[in-house]
C-alpha cells in the first residue's frame, strides 16, 4: 500500500526537496503551504515568479498542492487524513524578521508547531519538527588566529548536549526552542514518535536566499548576476553547510527508524566552511572575483557552529554531497533559471 506524507512548508526551499524525495520514493505527497512572501521581501527578487516556482515544480511531479496555514489547526487536520508521516518544515526562518514582527514569529513557529503536534497526536502518526542550531544561542567559544579565514575550535564538532539559549537571544531563538519543548512533551506524554532536527547551513537548488536567511544561495545568486556581496562582521563566521538533498534524506531515514529525540543535522567537519571561504569557492567555480562590502556584525548572529552528527547517524543519517559539488549544482541551477529572478545582469 502506498504511503502518504504531509509536508508543511512544502513550497519552501527545504520542504520542496523533501516533497521531491518522497515523491521519487513512490509516496503520495501533500504540500501544505501558505505561500506568503515575507521571507523574500528584502531579496530584491521576491516576485510572483520566485514565490510560485516551487509550487509549479512540485505540481509537475504529481504532488498534491494545498494552500493552507499551519496556524489553522482544523484545515491542517483535514489534510492529514490517511497520512503516515508529517514533515514539519513551515516556519518563520529569519532572525531579522523575528525582531521586526515577533507576533508573526511566535504564531508561526510556536502556535504552528503546536497545531502540527496536535494533529500528529490525533492521527497517531510520526512527526519531525524542523528546528535550527540557533537554539544554542550565539556564545559558542571559538578562536580566530591572525591571518585565518575561519574560526577554529577544539573539539571541532558540537553535540546536542551543548548548552542552549546562551548569549544574546532573539525572538527566533525563543520560538524555535519553545517548539522543541512542545515536541518533547508530545513524545513524552502522548507517545508520539516525534523528533526535532537542528539544521545548520542548508543550501541548494530552488533556494531564493537573501541576507535574512539562506546565505550560501544569497552569495551564489549575487555572484552569478555580478552584484556586490554584503557581509555583516568579518566574514570568518563558520558553519558546516548541508545540501538540501542530504537534508531531505534525514527525514526519510527517521521514518524508517523513528527514534524520538533532538538531532543535529548538518555536514559535520567534512563540510566546514566560512563565509569568505564559501565566496572564494563560488568565485573559483564561476571564474570571477566578487565585490564584497563589509558592515557591522548583527546582534544575535552566531560566529561558529559545526555539528556533531553522531546521534543522527543512529537512525541512518549520512550526508554525502560535499560543498564543491553542492555549490556547483546550485550555481548551475541559478544560471539555468536566470529569468525567474528578475534581476538585470
Amino acid at each position: 500500500m502506498t504511503k502518504k506524507v504531509l509536508v508543511t512548508g512544502g513550497c519552501g526551499f527545504l520542504g520542496s526537496h523533501v516533497c521531491e524525495l518522497f515523491r521519487k520514493e513512490g509516496w503520495d505527497v501533500v504540500s501544505f503551504d501558505s505561500m506568503t512572501k515575507y521571507e523574500l521581501k528584502r531579496t530584491g527578487y521576491g516576485t510572483d515568479a520566485t514565490r510560485d516556482y516551487n509550487w509549479n515544480f512540485l505540481k509537475s511531479l504529481g504532488v498534491i498542492m494545498v494552500k493552507g496555514d499551519i496556524r489553522n489547526q482544523e484545515h491542517l487536520l483535514d489534510r492529514t487524513e490517511g497520512c503516515d508521516f508529517i514533515v514539519h518544515t513551515a516556519a518563520q526562518p529569519a532572525m531579522t524578521i523575528s525582531w521586526e514582527d515577533p507576533e508573526l514569529d511566535y504564531s508561526t513557529n510556536v502556535l504552528g508547531t503546536f497545531n502540527v503536534l496536535e494533529v500528529a497526536r490525533k492521527r497517531n502518526i510520526p512527526v519531525v519538527n524542523t528546528s535550527s542550531i540557533h537554539v544554542y544561542g550565539n556564545s559558542i567559544n571559538a578562536s580566530l588566529k591572525e591571518g585565518a579565514t575561519s574560526y577554529e575550535r577544539t573539539p571541532v564538532e558540537i553535540p546536542e548536549t551543548q548548552s542552549t539559549m546562551v548569549g544574546q537571544i532573539s525572538p527566533l531563538h525563543a520560538s524555535k526552542m519553545s517548539a522543541e519543548h512542545y515536541v518533547r512533551a508530545y513524545s513524552d506524554m502522548y507517545g508520539i514518535k516525534a523528533a526535532s532536527f537542528r539544521f545548520t547551513g542548508i543550501y541548494g537548488e530552488r533556494q531564493f536566499g537573501g541576507e535574512d536567511h539562506g546565505w550560501v544561495a544569497n552569495f551564489a545568486i549575487r555572484s552569478v548576476f555580478g552584484l556586490p556581496l554584503r557581509i555583516f562582521g568579518t566574514g570568518k563566521q563558520t558553519r558546516d553547510i548541508i545540501h538540501a538533498a542530504d537534508g531531505a534524506q534525514s527525514y526519510l531515514a527517521f521514518f524508517k527508524n523513528p527514534i524520538p529525540g533532538v538531532y543535529n543535522i548538518g555536514g559535520a567537519s567534512a563540510h566546514k566552511i566560512s563565509l569568505l571561504e564559501c565566496i572564494q569557492l563560488i568565485g573559483e567555480i564561476l571564474g570571477k572575483k566578487q565585490e564584497i562590502l563589509f558592515e557591522v556584525e548583527r546582534p544575535g548572529d552566531m560566529r561558529y557552529f559545526v555539528c556533531d552528527i553522531t546521534e543522527a547517524k543512529k537512525f541512518g543519517f549520512a550526508p554525502s554531497i560535499r560543498p564543491k559539488e553542492g555549490v556547483t549544482r546550485l550555481l548551475k541551477w541559478i544560471e539555468s533559471e536566470k529569468s525567474v529572478f528578475n534581476i538585470a545582469g
